[in-house]
């Protein structure tokens, strides 16, 4: 053999080798495919119905254009905006847009700077759609929240905590209708803080019917007490001003037990510029959750909360009179949630409420007046979203999680009581319907299916699939994916949980494997579906990273979690954690029984409301984690804010013990080494409640990690911060468990 020859073959079987290497290597998961999202779904971007009940509104993928198509075919109908071709200002894409009702103008969105988790300040623009020109909204700076009237001739919007108003007609004139806005002091129509966040609703006004009224609830701040963190200059973005000297923000955030914003509604007579406060009965310390004009002239609803949250009013107020008449009310023994007043129409001669009266979350149809007409759904399920009526006001439209508390279906219910489910495949479904639920757009998932959407008649026929996903489909199947299975168990205490697992792909029943639990725990929510929008970011795709390193990755629902009934949400009244904890401990006690499970290697962690589950779980008294890592938690409910609390717990005067409940009180018996995580500038879960809890960890000769993140919020992101708290969990979790 020719020398030659022989490095050529050593060459050819050294490269060879490394391919094969590279292609095993390929078909893991990394931490850096999770982190830039290289296996995200693709979607159909800000769908809207159109007023014609054939059409619907979207976003192009790449953000340059708004798009008109069809229900029943897909196709493109036109091009209502495009980035190219729109005439007098030159944008780069669109962030948001807002349709006329009339469909003559869009609002086109930009420049959006964030404020808190559902508001912001943008640049919006007027755009003709005929004529494909487009104006600035205001010169006046930024704004927020915009409206247009019901007869599309005028737009009102928020700025600096004032509301304005601009009319088309008269050539974009500008008014200012309240003046007394001022920040930290008084916001008028939208929400403060805790209103925003608990409520969840940006935009706290409303047109009449007949265009000729605003409405909005006004917010006195001048009580609540201020809370502040400090700005330091940090990075990514970077802040020079506070190069030497820290800044602070400042803001007022009512926290469990002390004073709220007082709340009024006030309205204002666009032609006669009259503002009047309407009479609406209200405690000294109740809330406004929503106020809606009713398609009858003048007539305006007005949704009402005392403190403890257990009983909800509507009233029926005349704009112009002030007067107030009490319709209906809604009580319960505990607490009523918030989908009982959010997304309900007034504007017919009728209106679906869903109430978890009987026990499980229904719908309820009323008269425009409040007399109950009927129960339209009943039975142990639950119903997760009302979409609406057809034309006929006799086929009501809606989601529910009926055969499974961990799946998602599209039915509908006639006058009868008839209810027919109207999509089919198993996995979990949302629907964005035509205006009269001629047709619906259908988004489904399972665990192993990425979602595919899909335009169907009402009677749930596919008429065309708009995107299928298939691509990511594919290459999801060429990866060495572990298993992925929904399981269900016992514990010791007889309840059934609910929860998803993820297997290494070689996985070995006769080998023990460390586990890393997840989990939120939170009241209401509900982390394990048969969906593809399971795990920490979407498709359980870093659960796989973590399985491809030789974890068990599960996550476990447990009492207090959303989905199986008022009774299973609620049992956590007045003790938030002591359950939820429980059921943590439990869950793995009973996964180290399990043959394939080391339990001297189980971990445990969450964010949130899940950060502070993992603390009392670690703080429970069994010592069944090896570690804990906790990011952004709360560590006692007396920091967090009045509405989200009291809903649960009501006040610290009123509940010390369910207060003391909590890990700064129970830190004594905490087991397994920690790493506590936080965004020192988190708006929502104060830093201060990792500051002192580290105090008292230190003080009682705990050793622990800690890492903390200048200048970030409550999701810790921006720059490189993300990928670093991912790699530096991913590091904590892997010195302690992959021994």
């Amino acid at each position: 053999m020719k020398k030659t020859d022989f490095v050529w073959r050593r060459a050819f079987v050294v490269a060879a080798l490394f391919l094969a290497v590279a292609s095993v290597w390929a078909q893991q998961i990394s931490l850096a495919d999770v982190l830039n999202y290289r296996y995200s779904p693709r979607s159909v971007v800000e769908v809207k119905a159109m007023a014609d009940d054939e059409s619907y509104s979207c976003v192009s993928n790449d953000y340059q254009r708004i798009e008109r198509c069809s229900f029943k075919t897909g196709e493109l109908l036109d091009t209502l905006f495009d980035v190219k071709t729109a005439r007098g200002v030159r944008l780069n894409a669109v962030e948001g847009y807002i349709m006329s009702p009339d469909e003559k103008h869009i609002l086109i969105e930009t420049n959006r700077n964030e404020i808190y988790r559902r508001s912001a300040t943008s640049t919006y623009y007027i755009y003709n759609v005929k004529n494909r020109t487009l104006v600035p909204l205001s010169d006046g700076g930024p704004q927020e929240c915009p409206k247009f009237s019901p007869d599309g001739n005028q737009i009102a919007f928020v700025r600096d905590n004032n509301i304005f108003l601009v009319k088309l007609l008269f050539n974009n004139v500008e008014s200012q209708i309240t003046k007394d806005g001022e920040r930290n002091k008084i916001i008028n129509g939208k929400p403060d803080w805790v209103y925003e966040e608990e409520f969840s609703f940006n935009c706290a006004f409303d047109f009449s019917a007949d265009s000729e009224m605003l409405a909005w609830i006004r917010f006195d701040e001048s009580n609540v007490k201020t809370f502040s963190f400090p700005w330091y200059r940090g990075a990514e973005p970077s802040r020079d001003e506070y190069a030497l000297y820290p800044g602070s923000f400042e803001y007022k955030y009512p926290k469990a037990g002390e004073d709220n914003a007082k709340v009024s509604v006030l309205t204002y007579d666009i032609k006669s510029r009259v503002t009047r406060t309407m009479q609406v009965p209200l405690d000294a310390d109740g809330y406004i959750p929503r106020i809606q004009f009713s398609g009858q002239k003048d007539r305006l609803i007005v949704m009402t909360l005392n403190r403890h949250q257990n009983r909800l009013d509507f009233y029926a107020v005349n704009a112009r009179s002030t007067t107030a008449q009490l319709i209906l009310r809604e009580q319960d023994k505990r607490y009523v949630d918030e989908p009982a007043f959010s997304d309900i129409d007034f504007s017919g001669d009728q209106f679906v409420m869903l109430s978890e009266r009987d026990g499980y979350q229904h719908m309820y149809l009323y008269s425009s007046e409040g007399r109950l007409i009927r129960q339209l759904t009943s039975g142990e399920y639950e119903v997760t979203k009302y979409y609406g009526t057809d034309a006929t006001g006799k086929n009501f439209y809606f989601a529910s999680n009926e055969g499974s508390p961990l799946e998602q279906y599209i039915y509908k219910v006639d006058a009868s009581g008839k209810r027919t489910r109207i999509s089919k495949e198993k996995g979990f479904h949302e629907a964005v319907f035509s205006k009269n639920c001629q047709y619906f757009l259908n988004t489904y998932s399972n665990l192993t299916t990425p979602p595919v959407y899909s335009l169907c008649n009402a009677s749930g026929k596919t008429l065309k699939v708009v995107e299928d996903n298939a691509e990511l489909k594919n290459q999801l199947a060429g990866l060495s994916l572990g298993q992925m299975e929904i399981f269900s168990f016992n514990t010791a205490d007889g309840i059934q949980l609910n929860g998803w697992m993820v297997k290494p792909h070689d996985f070995d029943p006769n080998k023990k494997y460390p586990v890393l639990m997840y989990q939120y725990s939170g009241p209401g929510y509900q982390m394990v579906f048969n969906s593809f929008e399971n795990g920490f970011m979407r498709g359980l795709l870093w659960e796989q990273h973590m399985a491809s390193k030789g974890y068990i990755v599960v996550c476990v629902d447990g009492r207090g979690t959303g989905g199986r009934g008022s009774e299973f949400k609620r049992c956590t009244y007045l003790k938030l954690g002591e359950l939820e904890s429980h059921d943590q401990v439990e869950t793995a006690i009973w996964l180290g029984k399990q043959p394939y499970v080391d339990k001297d290697r189980i971990a445990i962690w969450g964010w949130s409301f899940g950060g502070f589950n993992t603390l009392m779980a670690m703080c429970e008294g069994r010592a069944v984690f090896n570690c804990g890592v906790a990011v952004a938690p709360v560590t006692d409910w007396r920091f967090y804010d009045t509405v989200y609390t009291e809903r649960f717990m009501r006040t610290p005067q009123e509940n010390p013990d369910g207060y003391d409940c909590s890990p700064l009180h129970r830190y004594k018996n905490i087991k397994g080494d920690l790493l506590l995580m936080h965004g020192m500038a988190d708006d929502n879960v104060h830093f201060q409640n990792s500051v002192e809890l580290a105090e008292a960890l230190i003080q009682n000769g705990y050793q622990f990690d800690m890492q903390f993140y200048v200048n970030r919020n409550h999701g810790i992101y921006g720059g490189n911060t993300r990928p670093h708290l991912v790699t530096r969990m991913e590091s904590f979790l892997d010195a302690h468990l992959l021994k």
